[in-house]
């Protein structure tokens, strides 16, 4: 399950960087100024980009919505662990009578089937507990994709771009020029306004 959410977690930092790429434009504002020293460098080209890795993993939202999934698939793993631990008793048991001859064939049959069907309801339990986790990842990453555009497009005045790319290691922007880089920015507007509606 670890590795399933680490390649969901490396999934949607290609997926944000793509979407930023497609999505986002907006008209040429003034800037206040306090973002003087910053809109020079991205005015020009009304070009700005951010470090998808970095928004992301220092979005407070996002560290409390992975908090959350994470104890869900502690208790998905609790649950699924005790009722394995409850089949391999079984199997034990089984096992024990009838290599002491305590079962006769006919229950020794129905024990067996009984553990099958156990098997498979194990089998069906995980896909679904995993199934249910996958879900859940994939609308908490939208979730959070859908903020940060939400916010994005809200600021688009104050930062005076028209298009944001998302920069990762390995995602289709190799290059950037530091001037057009606002993810601090992003970031530490992305807390003030998750803080402020947190505490309402």
């Amino acid at each position: 399950m670890k590795n399933l959410t680490n390649i969901l977690l490396a999934l949607l930092f290609l997926a944000v960087a793509a979407l930023f790429i497609l999505h986002f434009t907006g008209n040429k504002k003034s800037s206040t100024a306090n973002d003087t020293e910053f809109a020079a460098g991205s005015v020009a080209e009304g070009v700005a980009f951010v470090n998808i890795d970095t928004v992301v993993i220092k979005f407070n939202m996002y560290a409390d919505r992975r908090e959350e999934l994470l104890e869900k698939q502690r208790k998905a793993e609790a649950e699924l662990n005790s009722k394995g631990s409850q089949y391999e008793r079984g199997v034990k048991d089984f096992q024990d009578k009838v290599n002491k001859g305590l079962v006769t064939r006919a229950t020794a049959a129905e024990m067996e089937q009984s553990l099958l069907q156990q098997q498979q309801e194990l089998v069906n339990l995980r896909d679904q507990l995993q199934s249910n986790l996958l879900e859940e990842d994939q609308v908490m990453n939208r979730q959070i994709l859908e903020y940060i555009t939400t916010y994005l497009e809200e600021n688009k005045d104050k930062y005076k771009y028209q298009y944001v790319l998302g920069k990762s290691f390995g995602g289709q922007v190799l290059y950037a020029d530091s001037a057009m880089d606002i993810t601090q920015h992003v970031v530490d507007g992305l807390n003030a306004k998750y803080l402020t509606e947190k505490k309402k």
